[in-house]
């Protein structure tokens, strides 16, 4: 896994013995089991994490009251090769609903052979949050952010 973090990106990558088509649909359909349960906004503890497959659907917890944090929309849904979604946390680890105050997070995924898939995570427009946008930045490139997400995923492969 490589990462890489510019002043207002955030870039990670790793690359997974899966062909493209499984990998994407691993991402998008299993993304509640690599996301750690500990990352949380809700009062409750997550029963389940929900990616809605589509553009103008969201990414969402659904905590054990059946209480929800929709904490990303879709915006961009391209199989087997893109996905593009917002991040709507603060840098106070609140919702945000304003969507011009939220940064986005992209992931292209790329066949280096039949088997094996490139996956790059770029999480930008980090400064869009405002003031404190440093600690979102500091927070999803640390080891218990996107790294974490993507090794957990990886793991799905069995590696």
């Amino acid at each position: 896994m490589s990462t890489q973090a510019a002043d207002t990106i955030v870039r990670h990558s790793i690359v997974v013995e899966a062909p493209i088509e499984r990998a994407f649909k691993v991402f998008t359909e299993d993304f509640g089991k690599f996301k750690p349960k500990e990352h949380n906004l809700l009062r409750v503890p997550i029963v389940e994490t929900v990616f809605e497959p589509r553009v103008g659907g969201s990414i969402y917890d659904r905590g054990a009251d059946g209480s929800e944090c929709r904490w990303a929309n879709v915006l961009a849904y391209e199989p087997p090769h893109r996905l593009l979604l917002s991040w709507n946390i603060t840098p106070q680890w609140r919702l945000e609903t304003v969507l011009n105050k939220t940064s986005e997070w992209e992931v292209r995924f790329t066949a280096e052979t039949a088997s094996r898939t490139r996956v790059d995570l770029e999480h930008r427009k980090l400064e869009r949050h405002g003031a404190g946008w440093e600690s979102v930045r500091d927070g999803v490139a640390a080891d218990q952010g996107w790294p974490l997400y993507l090794q957990r995923y990886a793991d799905l492969f069995g590696r």
